[in-house]
């Protein structure tokens, strides 16, 4: 989904920039903190977030000029969509966890033998499918990651190594999907044909998807862990697998994210009551003793509420800083004329780490260096398709590896929300944990590196090329 800022160039801070960016860095420096003293979960940055606004008001010249960009930042469409996916998809992962959908999920590979590294093996391939037919990283993790995670550890997979692999195969669809919001952005921001790009990117995402499935092969997990006792497994949940599937193809028929969540929630439930494994009380009941409601609803709902207050903060302190005029300095600076093709791909690259860095955002950053990237890319004659290829594989690589942006800090915070359910083993993970174990995307880094570097792709990188 493109999405535009609405910029506030009257927006000014004592120190000029300094002060403008003085929030963010603040905030970055919490997260590093957190990181290193393993927060488990996004509950920990709310209050540096708050903290980074105080800041920013503080130093705001007008303060009422500072509040509603704030509010523009918090209000805009995308923010929307990720928090009533968060939202629908918690509640789906709970109907179907109170369902025993899991303890039959352990149950079916438990009996065809995938254990440990194995099993990370197979969801990493899975999600890889899952996230290239439907373009979405984050959906693909609502998905698969509440009902893969706890089996893969119960079985014996490395809680951190599988879930870097959830994160991985999520990544790996974003990037090369032609249905992807970034796919979509960079070669758009580019004048680049969506076909042209997806071809030419294979080359890239491939390798690093080889290294890796080794990588998650040799590092998964012994798979000798012993099922818990607490776990009856059957297989009398696996129909249950309907409402993820129904969720998928409509997500494959062009339906909406939302419309196709509702429909899962919707499946997971009915499905629930007609195999016998929930009763209408189960999803809601009212407990006279304590003043209050509860039920498989409003438990599925709590778990999305982290990261979306989270997203809310964040994007409030992203939209104060883009009102600033911050990035559009910084580019401005960064978009000085390059000598030659390497220099110019460094200055692409440059300018592309520093948008995510700021924004956490893949698309957001997208649409704030596209056209510098075409500006300075064409006056060196590096082709569109090479162009999107350099920004794309950019802004998939950081925000999946970094601590304080949305992907890490939501799969997190779903491994945060499997543990609390303590029916499996399967511990809650920090972002910083889920970062340094996606493989995938380190290894997508590195390609991108050694790209730029020696040329690999530059000449290749042409319309109606293979």
């Amino acid at each position: 989904m493109k999405q535009e800022y609405v910029k506030a160039p009257e927006l000014r801070f004592h120190g000029g920039f300094a002060g403008a960016l003085a929030p963010f860095l603040l905030f970055l420096t919490g997260v590093a903190w957190l990181a290193w003293s393993g927060a488990p979960d996004e509950r920990g940055f709310w209050p540096l977030l708050v903290l980074a606004l105080g800041l920013g008001l503080a130093l705001a010249i007008d303060r009422r000029v500072y509040s509603d960009a704030l509010v523009r930042g918090m209000s805009q469409p995308i923010v929307a969509l990720m928090i009533l996916a968060w939202l629908l998809a918690g509640l789906m992962a709970e109907i179907l966890s109170a369902a025993g959908f899991v303890d039959s999920v352990i149950w079916l590979t438990s009996v065809t033998g995938v254990a440990g590294a194995g099993f990370v093996v197979v969801s990493f391939l899975l999600c890889c499918v899952v996230s290239t037919a439907t373009g979405t990283s984050l959906g693909t993790l609502l998905l698969c990651a509440p009902l893969l995670y706890p089996a893969g550890v119960t079985l014996g997979a490395d809680p951190a190594v599988l879930m870097g692999a959830l994160v991985g195969g999520a990544t790996f669809g974003d990037n090369i999907s032609p249905v992807s919001d970034t796919t979509i952005a960079s070669a758009g921001t580019q004048g680049a044909t969506i076909g042209d790009v997806v071809r030419s990117r294979m080359r890239y995402a491939l390798p690093a998807a080889a290294v890796a499935l080794i990588a998650y092969g040799f590092l998964g997990g012994s798979g000798t862990q012993a099922v818990p006792q607490a776990l009856t497994l059957s297989a009398e949940a696996l129909p249950l697998a309907l409402a993820p599937l129904s969720t998928l193809i409509l997500l494959l028929t062009g339906r909406h994210l939302v419309h196709g969540l509702i429909v899962g929630v919707a499946v997971a439930a009915v499905m629930g009551m007609l195999l016998g494994l929930l009763s209408p009380a189960d999803f809601i009941h009212i407990d006279p003793g304590s003043f209050r409601a509860d039920g498989i609803l409003l438990a599925g709902l709590e778990r999305g509420v982290g990261v979306s207050v989270f997203t809310l903060l964040l994007m409030a302190l992203v939209g104060a800083l883009a009102a600033s005029g911050f990035l559009d300095a910084l580019l401005t600076k960064i978009s000085k004329p390059a000598r030659d093709h390497a220099a110019t791909e460094w200055t692409i690259f440059g300018a592309a780490s520093a948008a995510v860095l700021i924004t956490t955002h893949s698309v957001v950053a997208l649409l704030a260096v596209g056209p510098l990237t075409r500006q300075i890319g064409e006056r060196q004659g590096l082709t569109p398709t090479r162009r999107a290829n350099l920004l794309d594989l950019t802004v998939c690589t950081w925000p999946f590896l970094l601590p304080h942006c949305i992907p890490t800090v939501l799969a997190a915070s779903l491994t945060a929300g499997v543990a609390s359910q303590a029916v499996t083993t399967a511990p809650a993970l920090s972002p910083w944990t889920v970062g340094i174990h996606n493989f995938h995307s380190w290894a997508l880094l590195a390609v991108l590196l050694l790209a730029i570097m020696t040329g690999f792709g530059r000449k290749a990188d042409r319309p109606g090329d293979p």
